[in-house]
């Protein structure tokens, strides 16, 4: 049975969906003002994978990840390049999307933005305000009252008296209590804006999400997930709206992705050591990139170097040299259940908090038995050499073909390395050895291996 560990209760439970027929999972999406970074490829692949396997598991599942595409950050970056809001949001979600699509992230079913959504916020914020959880200040500017939420802290284990002494208060900030936070701001000169109840302005941040993901999966849902930064304040207070308007628990289950750490410190825009995507990509494939991410447990922290990443282009290479070659066979899944217990334990992997780390370890079991099989029974190889792409799939990796992925980033061009290949190979046969190697060597400084076999020389990048 699933089990997935409940930032909520701070315990692995067993995963059981309000409607067995139908799970409904929310993820914060990204805040579109700069293409997406390491953290955010990692929640992205992460809850694509946990995605993948809801839905081997459930008839219908319905995955929501929100796009922010109006804030501070937004409108401030958007001046500074003499743009407009438009076209810097539009820009950046086309490029979240291309990045997306090289790392193998399936779409999700609902992407809403927050400037499509402004009725709902509406409809929530006139909700808060009604109940008298909410009020409007001098200002104009609408907040949430934290003090009339009796269990505000649940999730991240902060108590009021502890936020309280934290706080600092601004002299000009109209708010009943430091503690309070922003549902509506009034528009400054010159800022986007939207007509409300409350005189022209746009939402706050935390409001966005919690009326969106309602909208979307209804009051009360399975999963709302994201990353560990985001688990205070804003998923508290989405908690915290979301309650206080419906009078009813909001999220069964809440999943958070850890921080991916550069020299042990957490990657951050503000110390200036994130890297981007499409960086990355400049130097690794994006199946490298996802396979490195998954071989961390999502929970854990993910250490970033050169160092881990070649580490994880060499494992994938493995993983597709053992099928290399291998075309389809007579022999069964069936057969191989029989035999062996592999899938079976995959799937344990990933039924125990979607532990990646394991489920890979049972990829290179089968890998490994691949090539033992290849002198013994190449229909049994090849029957594995199924299972392996197949599980790999389930994972999003092992769906290229494997000449393709051993090839790609190769300098040289097929027929320049075929060529150098039958003059090593006259070489040998005059045992010419001194021309054999320095052509071999020529050939893994442009990053190519040549590996003989009794079948002839086949090529792959290094």
């Amino acid at each position: 049975m699933l089990q997935i560990f409940n930032t909520l209760s701070k315990t692995k439970e067993p995963f059981s969906p309000i409607n067995s027929e139908h799970v409904g999972i929310y993820v914060c999406g990204m805040t579109v003002y700069d293409f997406c970074h390491m953290g955010h490829a990692r929640v992205l692949v992460m809850f694509d994978i946990i995605t993948r396997h809801l839905r081997r598991q459930f008839p219908k599942v319905t995955y929501v990840r929100n796009i922010t595409d109006i804030d501070d950050k937004i409108i401030k970056r958007a001046i500074e390049n003499g743009e407009s809001i438009d076209q810097l949001t539009n820009r950046f979600i086309e490029a979240m999307h291309e990045d997306e699509k090289a790392l193998g992230i399936l779409p999700p079913d609902i992407e809403p933005r927050a400037t499509e959504s402004m009725n709902e916020i509406f409809y929530m914020i006139e909700t808060l305000v009604e109940k008298g959880i909410a009020y409007q200040g001098k200002s104009g500017d609408v907040y949430y009252s934290v003090r009339k939420f009796p269990n505000y802290g649940k999730l991240s284990g902060k108590n009021l008296d502890d936020l309280e002494a934290g706080a600092r208060v601004d002299v000009e900030d109209d708010k009943d209590d430091p503690l309070d936070f922003v549902l509506w701001k009034m528009a400054k000169p010159e800022e986007p804006s939207w007509e409300s109840p409350w005189g022209d302005g746009r939402p706050g941040w935390h409001i966005e999400c919690s009326a969106m993901s309602s909208n979307h999966l209804g009051n009360h849902f399975d999963i709302h997930g994201g990353g560990m930064d985001l688990s205070f304040p804003h998923h508290e207070n989405e908690i915290a709206q979301s309650e206080g308007a419906h009078d009813c628990k909001f999220v069964n289950t809440w999943m958070h992705v850890g921080f991916v750490n550069v020299n042990e410190e957490k990657m951050s825009k503000s110390l200036g050591n994130f890297f981007t995507i499409r960086e990355v990509l400049e130097s690794y494939d994006g199946e490298t990139l996802r396979y490195f991410i998954l071989s961390s447990h999502y929970r854990s922290p993910l250490n970033f170097s050169d160092a881990n990443l070649d580490n994880a282009k060499n494992a994938i290479t493995k993983l597709y040299t053992s099928i290399r070659g291998l075309k389809s066979s007579t022999a069964s899944t069936d057969e191989i259940s029989q035999r062996l217990d592999y899938e079976q334990r995959f799937d344990a992997a990933l039924d125990d908090d979607f532990n990646t780390p394991i489920a890979i370890s049972i990829l290179f079991e089968i890998s490994k038995q691949i090539n033992l099989e290849k002198e013994k029974d190449i229909d049994f190889a090849s029957a594995l050499s199924g299972l392996l792409v197949r599980l790999g799939g389930y994972l999003g990796i092992l769906q290229n073909n494997p000449e393709d992925f051993l090839k790609q980033g190769v300098q040289l061009s097929d027929e320049e390395i075929d060529q150098k290949i039958k003059d090593r190979n006259l070489a040998r046969s005059e045992k010419d050895f001194a021309l054999s190697d320095q052509i071999r060597n020529e050939l893994e400084a442009h990053g190519i291996i040549l590996e003989d076999s009794a079948e002839g020389t086949s090529w792959r990048r290094k």
